[in-house]
């Protein structure tokens, strides 16, 4: 069960598939972002604790937590509350724009991580990553600016997005630190992370409404968490490790143009052709600066 039975090029491309509907399923869920990211973490949790059982790799707290483990919990729950944020914001610009638009603002994530890296770790900026910085600020603001995206829901989902973005990098970096605690393990004690930051969010923002949701909306949050979240996970993992850096960055950018094409083609949400030249140069540059791996 643990790699599915297929290689682990096709399990990271399947899960990036799967990544970018995630916006086409949150459409149908009623209840409040925080709600839905609670949920999120909630069920997929509950898989990740199955499929550790399951295939034997469940953690035993018979002796206490492992040194190396409580070593690093700080950091891990750290940065599953910056997951949970994360997503509360990515799930609102979903609410006030387009899914192309707030999956394209939200890829603006791994350009922070280039402009973070030089203040944080004393990394040298070299002249490639310089230039992929700057093209990819260019194109976020041709995003903005283009299709009347600088008023309106459009600007505030866009701010949503780059709100998500924000967290997520500081998931990327805080990650970057975390060297004991691998894979699912390290996910499923970050989901517990995003827990402890949701519950009391969403009680103290409204509460649960369950009632709000239909059949279509129920069975959307099931596969938001069992199938995006939890398989989705387990698979993304099970590839990692399988994969240079460069398979990965390059396959990960299916994941935003499946998204844009099911905003597009499917639910026919309009994208001016400049918003598309922007978001081209988001991903392209940011995809420029991953695939050199190794950086001076």
């Amino acid at each position: 069960m643990r790699n599915f039975h297929f290689s682990p090029r096709f399990l990271l491309t399947a899960s990036m598939v799967i990544f970018g509907t995630l916006g086409l399923f949150t459409r149908n869920i009623s209840v409040s972002s925080g709600e839905l990211a609670l949920c999120r973490a909630v069920l997929a949790s509950a898989f990740i604790l199955v499929y550790l059982t399951v295939s034997g790799q469940k953690p035993s707290l018979k002796n206490g937590i492992s040194s190396h483990i409580k070593k690093e919990l700080p950091l891990l729950l750290l940065s599953g509350m910056a997951m949970g944020v994360n997503w509360v914001l990515l799930f609102q610009a979903y609410r006030y724009t387009t899914i192309s638009m707030a999956t394209l603002s939200y890829y603006f994530a791994p350009v922070i991580v280039i402009a973070a890296c030089p203040l944080l770790f004393h990394e040298k900026m070299t002249l490639r990553q310089l230039f992929c910085f700057v093209m990819s600020t260019a194109g976020l603001v041709l995003i903005i600016g283009a299709g009347g995206a600088g008023n309106g829901t459009d600007f505030i989902g866009v701010l949503f997005g780059l709100g998500a973005a924000v967290f997520y990098a500081a998931v990327i970096l805080m990650n970057k630190r975390i060297r004991q605690v691998t894979g699912i393990h390290r996910t499923l004690i970050q989901f517990g992370g995003a827990i402890l930051i949701l519950l009391p969010y969403v009680i103290l923002t409204g509460g649960f409404h369950p009632q709000l949701l239909d059949g279509p909306g129920l069975a959307s949050l099931l596969i938001v968490g069992l199938i995006h979240t939890g398989v989705t996970y387990c698979m993304y993992f099970s590839a990692l490790k399988d994969l240079s850096g460069q398979e990965t960055a390059l396959l990960s950018y299916i994941d935003p143009l499946v998204a844009a094409l099911i905003s597009v083609l499917l639910l026919g949400e309009p994208m001016t052709a400049v918003q598309a030249l922007g978001g081209a140069m988001i991903l392209g540059f940011t995809l420029l600066n991953e695939l050199p791996g190794k950086k001076g």
